[in-house]
């Protein structure tokens, strides 16, 4: 009895619950887990992405926009470059390369509608013994003196010591050097030796007393009316080795541009002679610049032949020697 109550019991519980559809079981929990997972997500990341709008005239099945031939221009910097060569306006030259003379010998720099430029160098014209006593000797005994000069219109200390010899008086630039007759003895005795080193004959010097390496002299030539055509200049140099450096004269069409002109470079040792001929003062210039390291004193000597102004107009006496 008890047991057929119990049946009738079970019987009567299942018969009253709703199967459950097990076909679907699987979606359906899957739907609830993404619920649960996006009420855990605060702020706007648990909000479905947008779709984006297809623009009207195109269609795209990949998600991919493409621009027809209404479509706006892509922004800057967006798209394919095209370069177009073009021919530069100038042909594209070398500068040339400095070049060095440190050998004894002549050489031939140039030759144009001016004349053949010519060099000769002399190191060891003095020896050592010789160069170290006259250097002494003069850079204690001449009357060096710092003159002022002028740059369009406006004075300058010029950056070395100077003193002149000779019996007419010395212009360059904007600035007068007074006639000075009083030769040292040394200097009579070394522009002796140079006249029959060279077989050239000297009235005048100049003398530049480089003291350190901040002192220099500019780009120039030794061009002024009163050494005449073509001077031949000596140049002794004594003390510490200094470059003397120099550039052609470029032509007419580069409008004084000297980029592309050729270029020395001398270093000038203790007791080197130097000799310029020729059209070298017409058609190169040179120089002798400031260094970026310590450099000890330096005296150059450039023995000229320097006429007055009645002889070069003809009614005139030649200056005397300076013997």
């Amino acid at each position: 009895m008890r047991c057929s109550c119990l049946a009738g019991f079970i019987s009567l519980f299942y018969n009253s619950q709703p199967f459950l559809d097990l076909s679907n079981s699987g979606s359906e929990l899957d739907v609830m887990s993404d619920k649960r997972q996006r009420a855990r997500v605060q702020g706007s990341w648990a909000k479905p992405f947008p779709k984006k709008p297809t623009p009207t005239g195109a269609a795209s099945t990949s998600g991919v926009v493409k621009p027809t031939a209404s479509s706006p221009s892509p922004a800057w910097g967006v798209g394919p470059r095209v370069f177009e060569y073009q021919q530069p306006a100038q042909p594209f030259r070398d500068v040339p390369a400095e070049k060095t003379l440190e050998k004894r010998g002549d050489y031939e720099i140039s030759s144009g509608p001016s004349g053949v430029s010519r060099l000769r160098l002399i190191p060891g014209f003095l020896s050592p013994e010789e160069a170290d006593w006259a250097f002494s000797k003069l850079l204690s005994e001449l009357p060096w003196s710092q003159k002022t000069n002028y740059r369009q219109g406006e004075a300058y200390e010029e950056p070395r010591l100077t003193c002149w010899y000779g019996e007419v008086p010395y212009t360059y630039a904007h600035s007068t050097m007074e006639a000075n007759n009083q030769w040292h003895p040394l200097l009579i005795t070394l522009c002796t030796a140079v006249e029959k080193q060279t077989g050239h004959h000297f009235n005048s010097l100049l003398c530049n007393l480089y003291r350190n390496c901040k002192d220099s002299i500019g780009w120039h030539s030794d061009d002024e009316e009163g050494l005449g055509l073509q001077p031949t200049i000596a140049s002794l140099s004594l003390g510490d080795t200094r470059v003397f450096s120099l550039r052609k004269q470029p032509p007419p069409e580069e409008n004084g541009d000297y980029t592309y002109v050729e270029r020395l470079r001398i270093p000038l040792t203790h007791g080197t002679l130097l000799m310029m001929e020729g059209a070298t003062q017409d058609d190169w210039q040179h120089s002798v610049a400031k260094e970026y390291h310590d450099r000890g004193a330096r005296i150059n000597m450039t023995f000229r032949t320097m006429t007055s102004d009645l002889e070069r107009h003809g009614s005139g006496v030649r200056p005397a020697p300076r013997h």
